[in-house]
């Protein structure tokens, strides 16, 4: 808890699920490879903070993650606890099949709002890319799999600028037909600012889109994630994707810094009251260890709070 008090605002929720994705997209960018001891470790310190959604790690194609090339090893060295999920982002139903082999019970696909990302990711348009990831969600679904579709590039794109809420809408209801259980909206080269997040949001609930199947994945490239979340949790949104000390960014978004700080999200929510599980002063502890091991400072401004 944090020792200068708590004041509720109205409109919130009372408890917010926070889904950690340090070990996946907090660590896919960095130039400093970790060992598969200090993965495991990490993600296990993550769990003992208290945080009941971990995405453990990505089984694509080394060649175009090499950070992650040691997904198999880590998943078979990991401890999961009962009550702790460790989705896993598989690209294809290859992907799929490593991951059920591997016992993996909640997976993710990641698809694009915009074609010139589209490209970039998965050298597919958005209509072969979901054409691609049919199979994958339906079979998930059969094995008794949740499924989790990221949306990029829901505000911004580098290559084709503003993305309109149309343009989001569109693609974020096929993701939800073809059974995805969770859709999470990414800013991911960090433009959103809170009227735009609103108008998304209000968007994708008047195409049917049930708010509580939506998660926001913020960048604080421009320092509006925090503003960001608080608007999304105002709409009825219980679900935020935050990383571990700021880690991240985007191989294929050279513009796209840090995810937001699981830390920071963590200091406004415990002001408001608001309920996660997580342990702040664990998580320091954890963020702090892992950028000794990363050999720099966490961008993370609670974590150069509270760590120091």
């Amino acid at each position: 808890m944090t020792t200068f008090g708590t004041g509720r605002l109205p409109g919130l929720p009372d408890a917010v699920t926070i889904c950690e994705v340090g070990p996946r997209d907090g660590l896919q960018n960095e130039a400093t490879p970790l060992p598969a001891d200090v993965k495991v470790e990490f993600i296990e310190r993550l769990a003992d903070a208290g945080h009941a959604v971990v995405e453990a790690t990505s089984l694509v194609h080394p060649k175009w993650v090499p950070q992650l090339a040691d997904a198999e090893e880590v998943l078979r060295r990991l401890d999961r606890r009962p009550g702790v999920r460790y989705p896993v982002l598989v690209p294809n139903q290859r992907g799929l099949r490593r991951a059920l082999d591997l016992g993996v019970t909640d997976i993710a696909v990641f698809a694009s709002a915009t074609e010139s990302f589209a490209k970039a990711n998965l050298n597919r348009t958005v209509a072969e890319s979901l054409e691609m990831f049919a199979p994958v969600v339906a079979q998930a679904r059969e094995s008794g799999m949740r499924v989790r579709g990221y949306l990029s590039m829901c505000w911004g794109d580098p290559w084709e600028g503003e993305v309109g809420a149309g343009q989001v809408v569109e693609v974020a209801t096929r993701l939800i037909s073809l059974g995805c259980t969770e859709l999470s909206l990414g800013d991911t080269i960090g433009v959103a600012t809170p009227g735009r997040v609103a108008a998304l949001l209000d968007a994708l609930v008047a195409a049917g889109v049930p708010v509580g199947t939506i998660a926001v994945h913020f960048h604080d490239t421009y320092g509006q994630g925090l503003a960001n979340t608080l608007v999304a949790l105002q709409h009825g949104v219980t679900t935020v994707d935050t990383s571990a000390g700021g880690l991240g960014g985007c191989p294929y978004a050279k513009s796209a810094t840090g995810n937001l700080a699981t830390e920071d999200l963590l200091w406004q929510l415990e002001g408001l009251g608001i309920r996660t599980g997580v342990n702040l002063e664990k998580l320091v502890e954890t963020s702090t260890w892992l950028a000794e091991k990363l050999g720099r400072p966490s961008p993370s401004a609670v974590v150069r709070a509270l760590g120091s």
